[in-house]
C-alpha cells in the first residue's frame, strides 16, 4: 500500500483533523501527445489522484493516445479535452511528461507552445520531467532559469540559456523540472509541495 503524506487541516491556528488528501481541492491538467513516457504520466496521475487532486488529460486531438514503455508502445490513455480548448484559470498546475516522440509533437504544436507559455505566466507550478524541458524551451522559458532534464537533451537545453544541473528535481520559481523515470517520486513531492504552498 502507497504511503501518503498526512496533513493538518486547521482553522484558526488550531488543528482539526488529519487528512491524507492534501490536494483535495486542487485541480491538475497533463497535457500529452502520443509516444509520451508512460510511467512519467501514470505515476503522477495516481499520486496526485491519491493526494485528492482531480485531474484533466489534455492533447492535439480528442480519443485515446499512447504511452511509450521503455522499448515499445505501452497503454492508452483516453483524452479528456483538447489543448485548443483548455481555459488556464480552470487549472492549478501543468505537468508535461516526457519521452521522445510526445515533446517533439507538441513542440511544434502553437496551441501547445502557447499554453505553456501563458500558463507559466500565471505563477502556477509547471512541472517538465525528461525530454518535456524541450517544451520549456519552445516557449521560450529556459533562459535564466535552473533547469535539469534528459541526459540527451542537456545541450539543448544550456544552448537555449539555461543553467543546467544534474539532480532528481530543480526548482526554479514556479518551474520544477526532473531527468528521468528513477526520479518520479523526487519530481511528484515537489508538484505536492508547490501546490500546498499556494494554499
Amino acid at each position: 500500500m502507497k504511503a501518503r503524506r498526512i496533513v493538518w487541516v486547521t482553522g484558526k491556528g488550531t488543528p482539526l483533523m488529519a487528512t491524507t488528501e492534501p490536494l483535495l481541492s486542487r485541480r491538475i491538467l497533463i497535457m500529452a501527445a502520443d509516444g509520451f513516457e508512460q510511467s512519467e504520466l501514470e505515476v503522477p496521475l495516481e499520486r496526485l489522484q491519491d493526494a485528492g487532486a482531480e485531474i484533466d488529460i489534455a492533447s492535439l486531438e480528442m480519443g485515446d493516445i499512447t504511452g511509450w514503455d521503455e522499448d515499445d508502445w505501452g497503454d492508452e490513455i483516453e483524452v479528456d479535452l483538447k489543448i485548443s480548448d483548455v481555459h488556464i484559470d480552470n487549472y492549478d498546475a501543468l505537468i508535461l511528461p516526457g519521452g521522445q516522440i510526445n515533446p517533439d509533437l507538441l513542440r511544434v504544436d502553437d496551441d501547445a507552445v502557447a499554453l505553456i507559455r501563458d500558463f507559466a505566466a500565471t505563477g502556477k507550478p509547471v512541472a517538465a520531467i525528461c525530454h518535456a524541458p524541450w517544451l520549456l524551451i519552445e516557449a521560450g522559458l529556459a533562459k535564466g532559469r535552473r533547469l535539469t532534464c534528459y541526459k540527451s537533451i542537456r545541450t539543448d537545453v544550456a544552448n537555449a540559456g539555461a543553467e543546467v544541473v544534474d539532480e532528481a528535481v530543480v526548482i526554479d520559481g514556479n518551474i520544477i523540472t526532473s531527468r528521468c523515470p528513477d526520479d518520479l517520486p523526487a519530481f511528484c513531492d515537489a508538484i505536492v509541495e508547490a501546490l500546498q504552498d499556494k494554499s
